[in-house]
């Protein structure tokens, strides 16, 4: 099951086609999916969690806490949605655009996909574009 959440006045407005892709995603690297939660939230909320757990001084996008089973995906995925707005002005790209790709960003690290090095940050580009060409068949036609 997933969830969405919101520590802000922001509300996600096509949860089903999301939870429906996010489904497929998983799927097709043979996982299941368990129990997957999102909370949406502001800069400061993320930054005070960021250095809480992860003694890191710095914003975020995105915060995730991996709980995976075996091949069942489990976990928890914190958004901030101001630093997804500015992150899409910064790439030109339209909020919706950013925010599908920083939602899937989290799942794809729940799969085992990491980011830390240049090589492994250049296959996490081209994953998150994959599945947002997959979700535009999924929503376009």
């Amino acid at each position: 099951m997933i969830e969405f959440y919101s520590e802000t006045n922001f509300e996600l407005s096509n949860e089903a086609a999301i939870n429906h892709w996010i489904t497929t995603v998983i799927e097709k690297e043979n996982c299941s999916l368990g129990d997957v939660t999102y909370i949406f939230c502001y800069d400061e909320y993320l930054y005070e969690m960021n250095v809480e757990y992860l003694n890191h001084d710095t914003y975020t996008d995105i915060i995730s806490f991996d709980y995976r089973v075996g091949n069942q995906i489990n976990g928890e995925i914190y958004i901030s949605v101001d630093r997804v707005k500015e992150n899409a002005a910064e790439y030109g790209v339209s909020f919706e655009n950013e925010l599908l790709r920083v939602i899937i960003h989290g799942i794809l690290h729940f799969l085992g996909h990491k980011d830390k090095s240049d090589k492994e940050a250049q296959k996490m580009r081209l994953l998150e574009e994959e599945a947002l060409k997959l979700f535009d068949k999924q929503n376009l036609g």
